[in-house]
């Protein structure tokens, strides 16, 4: 399929969609946001918020501090200054773990997944968090313990089914191409059961028709769990088509945020990222 022809047919999709959406309250609200490394400022007094069941996107050219916007979100860096609230709870200085704990997953555009390990295998490391035994009842398998490894296994399950995986459930990660893999990294987040799912670039690298499946799996997880998503991406025609809002940065500072629509009119960010309309 050819890259018009995959932007036709998400266009098609994306249309019926855009007028039957509903969103909730702000689940997630950042407000302030700034982040230095020594004399380097990554981004500065960043605000944005995103709405329950909402896809919001952050665009921004390399460098802009879209991946450090992600790491502020889940915890992996502390701003200097500003906050972040989940559901009106703010959080500051917690460790990706409480954050994970509270209910945000993110997938990461490098993949960090255990090469050597079957697609099952992965996946179950994201029900982690859900796991109550302790680790010698599950290294014994007795008890409660083998009750529930088998109740979080039958969820590990759908998520394969739903990802369509089940050939390759048994197969090591490392042996997979590169598409695939990017399903179990996001099956990995899905297992956690977010209220938040963080996306950093799932389409990179990816063919024409793995951002296919990989677009049609946003969606659904979007309409069909409720999962609200923020997503970092770089392919316009994705943004544009499956995003309901948009926030734009450049060099760590925010030049744009509104509807896809919206977002392709502002100047600033045609100027900055999009470049000029012929």
């Amino acid at each position: 399929m050819t890259d018009a022809a995959l932007l036709e047919q998400q266009e098609q999709a994306a249309a019926p969609r855009a007028t039957a959406r509903r969103f909730g309250d702000v689940i997630l609200d950042v407000k302030n946001i700034s982040l230095s490394f020594g004399g380097v400022k990554a981004l500065t007094d960043i605000s944005f918020d995103v709405r329950e069941h909402e896809i919001r996107a952050i665009i921004g050219p390399n460098g802009a501090g879209k991946s450090s916007m992600l790491n502020c979100i889940n915890g992996v860096y502390q701003p200097q200054q500003g906050s972040i609230a989940l559901r009106g709870k703010t959080f500051r200085h917690m460790k990706s773990r409480q954050v994970a704990e509270m209910g945000i997953a993110r997938t990461f555009q490098n993949l960090a997944l255990f090469k050597g390990m079957s697609v099952l295998d992965n996946i179950m490391t994201g029900r982690n968090l859900r796991i109550k035994s302790n680790l010698l009842l599950q290294a014994l398998r007795i008890g409660p313990a083998e009750k529930e490894e088998i109740r979080h296994r039958e969820y590990v399950e759908r998520i394969i089914d739903f990802l369509e995986i089940q050939p390759f459930r048994k197969t090591p990660v490392g042996q997979l191409p590169y598409g695939l893999q990017k399903r179990v990294d996001l099956g990995r987040a899905l297992a956690m059961e977010p209220q938040v799912l963080l996306l950093d670039e799932p389409m990179a690298g990816m063919n024409v028709e793995e951002k296919q499946d990989m677009c049609r799996f946003i969606l659904d997880v979007n309409d069909e769990f409720g999962t609200t998503v923020v997503l970092i991406e770089h392919d316009m025609g994705v943004v544009m088509d499956i995003s309901d809002r948009v926030v734009v940065l450049d060099y760590g500072r925010k030049i744009g945020d509104g509807t896809p629509d919206e977002v392709r009119g502002n100047p600033e960010v045609i100027k900055a990222y999009l470049g000029t309309a012929h």
